[in-house]
């Protein structure tokens, strides 16, 4: 029998400006453009690709529930997490909490132009 579930699909990261916010993924964080198609009267649907990844970011605004400037409950990896801190600075992404090592890895946290706050760490 087959799983399920076989895997996420999308995580969903709330935005004030969808512009501003597909700007700063995609020219900061390298992210690629999947999907931009009209979703209601007040915004579109925005989906992104990460590089290397099946997982996909929607960049949404939401009237009730997520607002933007949240810490998120989504977490980035990459292989070299002090490597990309300094790609990232260098482009200008903000760092609340610059490379740090830890037991299960070294991680840092970064935000998104809405105030957004990730992980982004390295796998063990």
């Amino acid at each position: 029998m087959e799983p399920m579930i076989r895997g996420i699909k999308f995580a969903s990261i709330p935005v004030a400006d969808q512009d501003r916010a597909l700007a700063f993924y995609t020219d900061k964080l390298g992210f690629r453009l999947q999907t931009d198609q009209p979703f209601d009267s007040k915004q579109r649907w925005i989906e992104l690709g990460i590089p290397g990844a099946e997982t996909r970011v929607v960049l949404f605004r939401f009237d009730e529930g997520l607002k933007p400037g949240c810490t998120m409950n989504l977490s980035f990896w990459t292989d070299d997490v002090e490597g990309t801190a300094r790609e990232l600075k260098g482009k200008g992404v903000e760092f609340t909490v610059d490379p740090q090592k830890a037991e299960w890895g070294t991680f840092a946290i970064f935000k998104d132009n809405d105030g957004n706050s990730f992980v982004i760490g390295s796998k063990p």
